[in-house]
Order: structure tokens, then sequence, then C-alpha cells
């Protein structure tokens, strides 16, 4: 179990670096759009986000991951 959990880190932080490496202007443009948006709006973003974590893990879950 923690071996995934190192695993599913160790992703997301390649993840992000790839794109604060490759595209920082990106970066800036999205905060700028978050920025933008409400409150309520971030938070409703931020449980979707949460929402498809979760049905990518049972994914691949299902398809013998883990």
């Amino acid at each position: 179990m923690f071996a995934n959990i190192l695993l599913a880190i160790g992703l997301v932080c390649i993840i992000e670096g790839l794109v604060y490496a490759l595209a920082p202007s990106l970066i800036e443009g999205l905060l700028e759009a978050l920025r933008n948006l409400s409150l309520e709006m971030r938070r409703t973003f931020g449980f979707l986000v949460i929402v498809l974590g979760v049905c990518f893990l049972l994914a691949a879950r299902a398809m013998g991951a883990g």
C-alpha cells in the first residue's frame, strides 16, 4: 500500500514538473482563469476533480492495478 502511495505521489510530481518546465505561461493563464472564478465555482471544480480521480482509481483497480 505504501509503495502505491509513493508511486502515485511520484507520478503527480513528474506531471506537475513537466507542466512547469515545458509550459510555464500556461500555468500563469490557468491561475488567472481560476482567480476569475467565484469561490463556489472553484469548490465545485475541486469536487469534480476528486470524483474524476476516484473514477480513475476504480478503473485502474478494475484493470488489475494495485
